[in-house]
């Protein structure tokens, strides 16, 4: 108990720190009843924290709650009452202290503990209540801003109730209600406010609509007064006539505006008229001087007597309008006869007149336009005659008829013209008898000048309706000698338009042809242009994709034209990818040695050597083809101006190939050539600058692999797959040429477009080298000779000496050679043998080709040679 008395001792000596100090060493059931003791002291030094905080330790937190609402600290409050206190009970605590300080006036006091707890509508209505305007409008604008102009609008119309107008004129302006604020003066009798606010507030009229309001309130002199004072009173006289108020309006101009008077009876005689008071209208329309209105409100209503009582009395000038009137109304009526007189009376002629042709009784127009107007007769006729067209058969046929009254009586002009309107009517025939019989009269009775407009006139309308001899036949009356021959093409009579240029101008025999010519083009009727123009049934069979009636046809003109059409033809084929039907064009008709060809002789052979599938025997016609057509050429070329010109050596070379090439696929149907095959395809390699390389090198090493050659074959397979690496790069410049050093093997060759030989076979055959490689069994050394050169080299690297290839081979000869005539041409006489050998044995027909292509090309064979035959 030693430290209670301490405590005790403390708090009598006002040692309140150490009192604290002392009771949080005590238990709390022990010490919490002497904390609020200590707290009390704290709250009234105003040190309402460490009070807080005792209250609390004692188990008191109502009295700290009571401690921050007597101090006033209404936040720190709630916010120690929402702790311990349910929400409701915490609204219900602060509304009721609200209250009470609304009770004591203390009104802001009250506002915030409303607002503390969310109920702000609490101390609107508080200052509602008590005409706190201000403070509400405050408390609207902050919580409710969607109702603050309903807000204003409710406290202007309390305000105008109270009668402090001033306040209401705030809120309704604030609303943007200027016109209850308006209003609300007026009410009251203050104009002058009235208009302040109409003027400050309202648009561009409102102060003017008021100011008339207000005139209208004082009335008499008093309103001209206000109204020249403001500068309305035009204006105001204006307005009242707008609105209807024409007793006002009449009061403001007699007063001080009187040549206002005469429109504001105008406009009051509209308004009468609009509402149906016809007499009282038509009073008004007299003192403002415009009885003809009068006239025609009375028209407009068919009061035919009223209108013509007072057209007669105030507007003669009008007496003819209301005839006229009365007569469309008669003629409603389908009363032709009455509406006639009515019209006659009024002077009016030309209306009836046009009324009977609306109504198509022509014969009653054209009666009333010769009494009364007969200057008019003419055109009248002519547009009946153009009626008369437009109404088809029984128009056509009163046209007529009037034509041949107009011939009988001599009046042949307006005959023809009467006959040049007759249109299709369902007859063509009687269509063309007219416009033959206008043509005739023309022709015999009218001025040459007149007849020449008649015929070219009714000579396109003949050939319209495909009467064209009629029309040539009228032509030619004329002597019109090239109308006559465009008619007579026109109708495709072709025969009678040669007929004609031939026996009277000669000078159109070339235009008629030329138009004939024309014709079969365009007909597509080929084969009968053929005996006209050759060349352009030719260009039209090649339009027309018919290449091979063009080939046909033009095999029967000169060489010239024929080739023209062949190398039309073989470039198509070459575009479509049909290089080998070109090809066999040139070998059916032969090949000249024309510089335009080149390119197409070209594309042959290098579309043919990089073309899949020709390393077989089966390949041996394309290429024996091929091989004929290049022969051909170069023997052209020999008598050509083109004679050992670079494109004449590049053919020589081609051709060489190609005999490579055909006598490669020779050997290969015959087993024991299998070595000459392969040579073939070794030799071949020294022209990969015309051939695709990636192909040549493939060909070559599988050639070589296959007769046993597998040093050859392991580096012209290892070349291949460089050069497909090369194909995939884009680039030949990370090619080794080390192999082919001291060969005739080019290292500069074209890089190929595309890869040759199919993936697969390319995979098998880095397989094999890839296993050769790894054996490390080969010598990877191309084989010398005894020149100790590559043996398939033509030329001595040593020595710079070239040999001549083998026509057998392509290999270079060394010994044992045999010429030919041909200066150039040899062969190795063991190859020779060998090849006469396998001929003898096999009796292969196409190594007999062979053969015989050889003895063509060299000039014939060695007297050692059998006989094929």
């Amino acid at each position: 108990m030693r430290p209670m008395r301490l405590q005790i001792k403390c708090l009598g000596n006002t040692q309140w720190k150490k009192a604290i100090y002392i009771l949080d060493l005590q238990d709390r059931n022990t010490a919490s009843k002497y904390y609020p003791r200590v707290a009390q002291h704290y709250a009234s030094l105003q040190e309402y924290e460490i009070a807080e905080e005792l209250y609390i330790k004692g188990d008191r937190t109502k009295d700290a709650i009571d401690m921050y609402t007597q101090a006033g600290r209404w936040e720190q409050a709630h916010k120690l009452a929402m702790k311990c206190m349910r929400p409701e009970d915490v609204s219900v605590l602060y509304i009721t202290q609200a209250q009470e300080m609304e009770k004591q006036g203390k009104y802001r006091e009250a506002e915030r503990l409303y607002v503390t707890v969310e109920e702000p509508d609490l101390a609107i209505t508080m200052f509602k209540k008590h005409k706190l305007y201000d403070d509400m409008i405050r408390l609207v604008g902050k919580h409710h801003p969607d109702l603050l102009s309903d807000t204003h609008l409710h406290l202007g119309k309390e305000l105008e109730t109270e009668g402090r107008l001033q306040e209401a004129e705030y809120h309704y302006l604030e609303a943007q209600e200027w016109k209850a604020t308006v209003n609300m003066y007026r009410s009251n009798g203050l104009w002058e406010e009235a208009y302040r606010v109409a003027k400050a507030h309202g648009g561009a009229n409102a102060h003017k609509h008021v100011a008339y309001l207000w005139a209208k309130s004082l009335g008499g002199e008093a309103a001209v007064r206000l109204l020249n004072k403001l500068g309305l009173l035009e204006a105001a006289v204006d307005h009242a006539a707008d609105n209807c108020s024409f007793e006002f309006a009449f009061e403001l101009s007699r007063l001080a505006l009187k040549h206002k008077t005469p429109e504001i009876h105008l406009r009051y005689a509209m308004y009468l008229e609009d509402e149906g008071k016809f007499e009282e209208a038509e009073a008004e329309f007299i003192r403002a001087g415009k009885p003809k209105e009068a006239v025609l409100m009375f028209v407009h209503n068919q009061d035919w007597e009223a209108a013509q009582r007072v057209a007669e009395a105030h507007d003669p000038d009008s007496v003819a309008e209301v005839l006229v009137g009365q007569a469309r109304g008669a003629l409603e009526e389908k009363d032709f006869q009455k509406a006639e007189g009515l019209l006659l009376r009024a002077q009016r002629p030309g209306l009836a007149l046009n009324y009977y042709k609306e109504a198509g009784l022509w014969s009653d127009a054209l009666r009333i336009c010769k009494d009364y107007v007969p200057g008019q007769l003419e055109a009248l006729q002519e547009e009946y005659e153009r009626e008369a067209s437009k109404k088809g058969a029984r128009g056509m046929e009163g046209l007529v008829e009037q034509a041949r009254q107009w011939e009988q009586a001599g009046e042949y002009s307006r005959a023809v013209d009467c006959y040049l309107k007759v249109r299709d009517s369902g007859s063509s025939s009687l269509v063309e008898k007219c416009w033959m019989k206008a043509a005739e009269l023309s022709i015999k009775f009218l001025p040459p000048q007149r007849s020449l407009e008649v015929v070219r006139a009714v000579g396109p309308q003949l050939i319209g309706i495909g009467k064209h001899s009629a029309a040539a036949e009228l032509y030619l009356n004329l002597d019109l000698v090239k109308e006559a021959i465009d008619a007579f093409i026109e109708g495709e009579e072709w025969n009678k338009a040669k007929r004609v240029a031939k026996e009277l101008d000669p000078r159109y025999e070339d235009y008629v042809d030329q138009h004939y010519k024309e014709f079969l083009k365009n007909q597509g009727k080929v084969d009968s242009l053929v005996g006209v123009d050759v060349v352009a049934a030719l260009d039209l069979y090649v339009e027309q994709g018919q290449w091979d009636k063009c080939i046909e046809t033009a095999t029967k003109q000169n060489y010239k034209i024929l080739h023209k059409y062949v190398a039309l033809y073989a470039t198509h084929l070459i575009r479509e990818g049909g290089y080998a039907q070109a090809l066999a064009l040139y070998v059916q008709h032969g090949a000249p040695a024309n510089p335009q060809n080149f390119n197409i002789y070209k594309r042959i052979f290098t579309d043919m050597v990089s073309s899949p599938g020709t390393n077989s025997a089966e390949a041996y016609h394309n290429w024996a083809d091929l091989r004929d057509v290049l022969f051909n050429l170069c023997e052209n070329l020999v008598k050509s101006s083109e004679a050992n010109s670079p494109a004449h050596e590049e053919f020589e070379t081609m051709l060489l190939i190609a005999h490579y090439y055909a006598t490669r696929s020779a050997a290969q149907s015959v087993k024991q050539l299998e070595t000459v095959a392969a040579r073939l395809s070794v030799s071949l390699l020294r022209h990969t600058q015309l051939l695709p390389a990636d192909k040549a090198f493939y060909e070559a090493g599988i050639a070589a692999k296959a007769v046993g050659w597998e040093n050859m074959a392991f580096i012209f397979l290892n070349r291949f797959l460089d050069l497909t690496d090369a194909i995939e790069e884009g680039t030949l410049d990370a090619l080794d040429h080390s192999d082919f050093q001291d060969t005739d093997i080019p290292f500069e060759v074209p890089l190929p477009a595309k890869q040759h030989v199919p993936e697969a076979q390319r995979e098998e055959v880095r397989d094999w080298v890839l296993t050769v490689s790894m054996d490390q069994r080969l010598e990877q050394v191309l084989p010398r000779d005894e020149r100790g050169a590559y043996e398939a080299s033509l030329v001595a690297a040593s020595t710079g000496v070239r040999a001549l290839p083998c026509l057998i081979t392509g290999y270079p000869i060394l010994r044992n050679k045999i010429e030919f005539k041909r200066p150039g041409k040899a062969a190795n006489k063991d190859n020779w043998n060998k090849f006469l050998m396998a001929i003898k044995t096999s009796h292969s027909p196409v190594c007999q080709d062979v053969l015989k292509f050889i003895s063509q090309w060299c000039g014939g064979l060695p007297s050692t040679s059998f006989s094929f035959q």
